[in-house]
């Protein structure tokens, strides 16, 4: 795959770890090797290399290599973590010749890499420090013994450069200071300066300004470019350069492929720093990452050009970026056009002919040859269709070095290619004729052009004339009128013939849609019909079964709430009439005959409200679960005295996983609460408030937050046999640890969600970026800061009285709502049975009000009066 497409990112690290698993060590530095040439490198795929390496390298030539390795390394992005790896390395080879100074260099280049790396600069400075005590406990005199002054004075020496090094730190704004500042109180043998003092408040307010965008970093997943987005625009207005770096470096670490913001940041390098090595770097590493974006190559070219970068490798960089793979045509246009406005820039035009003046006339001439040959054919056109490189090389021709003949050659190539019929084209070269040619090829361009052009003659025509009116004779005149004349004609009549064509095209296609109108409407009517005698027929076959309005009652729909809060009695329990509505709790109620013969002889029970404070909602339950109630009577018995357990059976008698547990007390109500999420017949039983939720329509259960909680974190990713202890043996590693809660679904299964409640902020940023990306059991988890999403509700409409009182109520089968939700009953039939009459003249006439007697019943319907009524409607 490779070897056809060199630029395939994934293969390349599928290769790698194929060969790592083999153990072919050649192959692998070779292949790693290859990458690192097309692309900059990850830090995990440079820190693998460079371990890799380091337990090879065991001869000086070899650590040498290794260092090398390093400083390839360090360039690719900002990674603390390979800095860091890179200064315990050095630590190594402190016995060789000058080992102790190379190991300072290489501490405080990394301090001006990523020392003001707000979380993770404050290891770099602690390791620096450990290493300067650790060279202080070497320079101490043996006890007992006198130091002699120069041993007094390598020892003042070392003292004072730990505490530079804490000074220096403390006037930093990183995570932790307050205990790097107790450290150094500690330490130190005298008191803190007054400057050390006021550097480290002024760190201090500093970080405090941070700290609200580095918890939206940790609290955002990747990759985070609106939160650096907002970081960057705070670093900006501060305007210290080196942090602005840094915080650029940090975002595109994780924002690596997106051009827009390497574009911005080496516009901020090449305006503001201008230091030449950090700008060709970023350069450099942004067409790396981004090789297909023309922006970033040519940006690289001007850079390049304005630090005075030899010729030979700015050419280059230009060869590379014809191989980079740009996506579109016009991208090689622009490129080349880039590149030739470079050539041309180092000619000097005072003389005749100069080796760079041919070098960009051969360039001219290789990129027109390269957008016909390479780049038509890739693309199918050449990208550049209004020839603008062959416009530049002819105004180069003509104004700077005076070769109107090559120019006059260039544009009729020009007008060769297909741009003779439009008079932009046209003006421009006799724009050029009028500067630096003569009136005699001025006209005859003009005259060329009103002859060829076709989008706006008269404008060429219009030139022409006004040509020959100061400078033309009277026979220019009299044949300019003529030529003009006769175009314009035939330019008038050629688009009369187009508008009849025109309108002809349209009137056609008004009676194409016409027609199809009139099918649509057709089979429409067709449609209609024929489903109107497949009614007639199933009603005359309901017709002849007997009492066609009795319907087989459905069982309600399944409770799917999470225990948040009592459903209304009328929805669980009581049954519904013939025409969808429900019966009075008062009337009798009619089981089905397939019902249970335990439960259907039942008396139907209903919740009394005023007993909600010593009652609690019992859901999620096993639907198998035999004998409910004394199973659930003996769990909460511990809790206090219960009353009753009233378990909700549905018309078949089969239990639905809910029940009302109601207690003596209050108080054992409030401890039975306590008991939510207890495992029951192997599934977490949900136990909560016993509240109606139609008179607290905002009565909410859930106990845990739902906003941020900067000392709590979730954990994703997790295998789903991990188990509590075994998690909180992964988390109590970075602090103390108050509670972890497993998510798991209704079913008691886990989900591979936890959330994991520190004692402070500070323990669980410093769990975030030590346990994210951490693997458990073979999976690779993800860690951030509590911040849940917030659940959008949809809006429902508070529905009026008449509509709660006139509009039937849906009946569900047992697997829910069905494919359709239009009603099989006739809209007729789901009228009430004892209509209001129509109000005459303001007077409601036989309403109930008004009258004693009683609804007559519903008088039974013929097919003939049923077909009667349905016409009618």
């Amino acid at each position: 795959k490779l070897s056809i497409n060199a630029f395939d990112y994934n293969c390349h690290l599928d290769l790698i770890k194929l060969l790592r698993q083999e153990g072919e060590l050649v192959k692998l530095r070779r292949a790693r090797q290859k990458m690192s040439e097309l692309f900059p490198l990850t830090e995990e795929i440079w820190l693998d290399w460079l371990k890799d390496e380091i337990k090879m390298a065991s001869e000086i030539s070899e650590r040498e290599k290794v260092y090398e390795l390093f400083e390839r390394a360090v360039k690719d992005y900002i990674c603390p973590e390979i800095w860091l790896e890179y200064a315990q390395y050095s630590i190594g080879g402190i016995g060789q010749e000058g080992g102790i100074e190379k190991v300072r260099s290489i501490f405080e280049r990394a301090l001006t890499a990523v020392g003001l790396h707000v979380t993770k600069g404050t290891a770099l400075w602690e390791a620096y420090r450990e290493f300067e005590n650790a060279i202080l406990e070497t320079a101490q005199p043996a006890p007992g013994s006198i130091p002699s002054p120069e041993q007094q004075q390598v020892l003042c020496s070392q003292l004072e450069r730990i505490h530079t090094l804490f000074r220096r730190q403390l006037g930093i704004p990183l995570l932790d200071m307050e205990a790097s500042y107790a450290e150094y109180e500690e330490w130190s043998e005298e008191p803190i300066p007054e400057t050390t003092i006021k550097n480290y408040k002024k760190a201090l307010q500093q970080l405090e300004k941070c700290k609200p965008y580095e918890e939206a970093l940790l609290g955002a997943e990747t990759p985070k470019l609106a939160e650096y987005q907002a970081y960057i625009d705070f670093e900006m207005k501060a305007g210290d350069p080196a942090r602005i770096q840094l915080i650029y470096e940090r975002a595109l670490a994780e924002n690596c492929l997106v051009p827009d913001l390497w574009a911005r940041y080496n516009q901020y390098l090449d305006r503001q720093l201008k230091v030449k090595e950090l700008v060709l770097s970023a350069h450099d590493r942004a067409v790396r990452n981004c090789p297909w974006t023309v922006g970033l190559w040519i940006r690289y070219l001007l850079a390049m050009e304005r630090h005075r970068v030899e010729h030979s490798i700015i050419s280059e960089m230009f060869e590379k970026a014809l191989n980079a793979g740009f996506i579109q045509a016009t991208d090689y246009v622009e490129i080349w056009q880039a590149y030739l406005d470079y050539l041309r820039r180092r000619v000097d035009f005072t003389q005749d002919s100069s080796k760079e003046l041919e070098e960009l006339r051969s360039a001219f001439a290789r990129a027109v040859e390269y957008l016909k040959q390479e780049v038509e054919e890739r693309f199918s056109e050449s990208g550049d269709p209004s020839c603008t490189i062959m416009q530049n090389w002819a105004r180069v021709e003509a104004r700077l070095c005076n070769n109107m003949q090559k120019a006059r050659e260039l544009w009729d190539n020009i007008m060769t290619k297909g741009n003779a019929k439009y008079a932009n084209m046209w003006l421009e070269y006799y724009n050029l004729e009028r500067a630096h040619g003569d009136t005699q090829h001025c006209r005859k361009a003009l005259h060329r052009a009103v002859q060829c052009t076709s989008d706006y003659p008269e404008h060429v025509c219009e030139v022409l004339l006004t040509l020959e009116r100061i400078e033309g004779t009277l026979e220019d005149w009299d044949a300019a009128v003529q030529k003009t004349e006769n175009r314009l004609a035939r330019v008038n009549e050629q688009r009369a013939k187009a508008a009849e064509k025109e309108a002809a095209l349209a009137k056609q296609e008004e009676e194409r849609a016409e027609q199809r109108k009139q099918a649509r409407a057709e089979k429409k009517a067709s449609k209609k019909a024929k489903k109107t005698r497949t009614g007639d027929k199933r009603k005359a076959d309901e017709d002849d079964d007997g009492e066609w309005g009795q319907e087989e009652e459905l069982p309600s729909k399944r409770h799917r709430g999470e225990g948040d809060g009592v459903l209304p009695e009328e929805d669980m329990e009581v049954e519904t009439g013939l025409f969808g509505r429900s019966e009075k709790a008062d009337g009798p109620a009619v089981p089905k005959e397939k019902a249970s013969t335990s439960r259907k002889d039942t008396p139907k029970v209903f919740h009394d409200s005023s007993k909600d404070k010593v009652t609690v909602f019992v859901s999620n339950l096993s639907y198998t679960m035999a004998e409910p109630e004394a199973k659930l009577r003996e769990l909460f018995g511990s809790c206090g005295e219960v009353v009753e357990v009233r378990a909700v059976f549905n018309n078949k008698g089969t239990f639905r996983g809910y029940c009302y547990v109601q207690f003596k007390e209050e108080e054992a109500a409030r401890q039975a609460l306590a008991l939510d999420r207890t495992a029951m017949e192997g599934r977490p039983m949900f136990v909560s408030p016993c509240v109606d939720k139609n008179k607290n329509p905002d009565f909410k259960v859930f106990r845990y937050s739902t906003t941020l909680e900067k000392h709590k974190l979730f954990i994703s990713g997790l295998p789903f046999s991990c188990t509590k202890e075994e998690l909180e043996e992964v988390c109590k590693a970075h602090g103390n640890v108050k509670d972890i809660r497993l998510v798991t679904n209704r079913a008691g299964k886990p989900k591979g969600l936890a959330y994991v409640e520190y004692e402070n902020e500070a323990q669980a940023s410093q769990a975030v970026l030590k346990m994210d990306g951490l693997t458990v059991k073979d999976h690779v988890i993800k860690v951030m800061i509590s911040n849940p999403p917030l659940r959008k509700l949809p809006d429902r409409p508070e529905p009026s009285r008449a509509s709660l009182s006139l509009a039937p109520r849906q009946i569900y089968g047992a697997r829910g709502k069905g494919r359709t939700q239009l009603s099989m009953m006739p809209r007729a039939l789901q009228r009430q049975s004892n209509p209001v009459a129509k109000a005459e003249n303001g007077m409601v006439q036989n309403s109930p009000a008004a009258s004693s007697d009683p609804p007559a019943e519903p008088k039974k319907m013929s097919n003939a009066d049923f077909a009667k009524m349905l016409l009618k409607k």
